[in-house]
């Protein structure tokens, strides 16, 4: 690869201004997230539009116990880009090397493990979760073939977060997008020429997570920078471990919590009946294309934080926050416009069922509109993983995500029981958990810069 071309695809995260860089470094990123989403979004798509809405449900409802399993092992990519930053800033070429290959290592590591769970627990997750017995078969069938592709999903997934630390961001689209298509492309074949249904969707997902591990293991092999992947180098290094490990399995933990809580709303939303799951299905999906939009600026808030506190510019992290915050915010703002002002359009694009369509849209007038929160609480989020402070949102997440949601249920639910009751309980989390990770944050920054000043009175 020629320095021109790795030289455009680095961005200058230490020096210079810093709207332009996140904004640079988020928009691969939101493409990609949402591409990335439409592998979820299709196979429910097709499914509901030809092969039925019990079909659909079924494949809607695996959603949440899906994200506990990949999400625990996702999460540990959060600590390989954050590693992996810290040493480019730091202008450590060894840790890096070591870094990139425990990276890759842990990542094959963390595939084969989410695979074993995820065959071999199916239908004991989808039993807890009161999934409606009509379902069951579909969505167990989902899962296995599904979680099939694990190994090659989180392959790519550490290989993007490695990427992303040089700010990197768009070869990772590229390959997802054209990984997508293929997606796609192979969804309609199954489903409609073989008439493979769940089992179609689930194998045409595979096939493309295959597609698009390949080309980023490529790209990983033949970098000319710091990052490069040799293969024979491969292996643990117990000093990048520890610390991949001391960032990831806070954020890894913090992501299952937050799956956890929703697995425990997906039984409350499976007892009012298969149209209400597949609504609620639906409009988790419409409503997710924000979502990850706003993950982006998460992502561009934690590598830009990590390699500024990785070469001990602390001045700058303060304006990353206020700036990614800021853009967070407006992301939020504007897809939950659209979600709302086009969520009927949408919803008609995954099934032809008005009910269905009408508990969509239920859900989406609530979430759609809060879901601003959620982007800020994640870039707090960010702000401490950056700094070292790993166990501080974990904490805070165990007893507002998934403590706070449980105790909503039993309480607040129970007494009033809809869907609006159980979605409300989303915004209330959002706030609460951003309120007491920025005073955390505020803390522990003060705590760092006092640290900073004695150091260089000591000089």
């Amino acid at each position: 690869m020629s320095t021109a071309v790795k030289t455009k695809n680095k961005i200058d995260m230490i020096n210079g201004p810093l709207v332009g860089g996140i904004i640079r470094f988020s928009l691969p990123i939101m493409a990609t997230g949402i591409l990335q989403h439409l592998y979820n979004a299709a196979d429910i798509m097709v499914v509901g539009k030809f092969a039925g809405d019990v079909a659909q449900g079924a494949v809607s409802a695996t959603g949440a116990l899906i994200s506990v399993i990949t999400n625990a092992c996702i999460g540990l990519s959060v600590g390989a880009n954050v590693v992996v930053a810290r040493m480019l800033g730091a202008k450590n070429k060894n840790g890096v090397h070591r870094a990139v290959h425990t990276a890759i290592a842990l990542s094959i590591i963390c595939g084969v493990i989410a695979t074993l769970v995820g065959f071999f627990s199916a239908e004991y997750f989808l039993n807890i979760t009161d999934c409606p017995p009509e379902m069951i078969e579909l969505s167990a069938l989902y899962i296995k073939l599904f979680i099939l592709g694990a190994p090659v999903s989180m392959l790519y997934n550490f290989g993007a977060a490695i990427l992303r630390a040089i700010g990197d961001t768009k070869r990772p689209l590229i390959f997802l997008a054209t990984s997508g298509l293929v997606n796609v492309g192979l969804n309609l074949v199954f489903v409609i020429c073989f008439e493979m249904s769940v089992a179609g969707v689930a194998l045409a997902t595979v096939i493309s997570q295959v597609l698009s591990a390949g080309l980023i293991t490529v790209v990983l092999i033949r970098e000319k920078s710091d990052i490069r992947l040799r293969i024979t180098g491969i292996g643990v290094y117990k000093k990048e471990l520890v610390n991949i490990v001391k960032v990831g399995v806070p954020s890894s933990i913090q992501s299952v919590l937050f799956s956890v809580s929703n697995v425990i709303i997906q039984s409350s939303y499976n007892s009012f009946g298969e149209i209400a799951v597949s609504g609620v299905g639906v409009g988790s999906n419409i409503e997710c294309f924000g979502y990850f939009a706003m993950n982006a600026v998460y992502q561009a808030a934690l590598t830009f934080v990590s390699q500024n506190y990785g070469a001990g510019n602390y001045s700058r992290l303060n304006k990353i926050m206020v700036r990614c915050i800021a853009i967070v915010s407006v992301i939020g703002l504007v897809f939950g416009g659209l979600t709302i002002i086009f969520g009927r359009q949408l919803a008609g694009l995954y099934t032809n069922s008005t009910d269905v369509i009408d508990y969509a849209m239920e859900r989406v007038m609530v979430i759609s509109s809060t879901h601003f929160f959620c982007g800020i609480m994640e870039v707090v989020s960010a702000m401490l993983r950056g700094i070292d402070r790993s166990m501080f949102p974990l904490i805070v997440s165990i007893i507002g995500a998934c403590g706070f949601r449980i105790v909503w249920i039993v309480t607040i639910f129970k007494w009033y029981r809809s869907l609006n009751t159980l979605y409300i309980s989303y915004p209330i989390t959002w706030v609460l958990t951003t309120v007491i990770m920025f005073v955390g944050y505020v803390y522990y920054y003060r705590k760092m810069m006092v640290k900073q000043t004695k150091v260089c009175a000591e000089k």
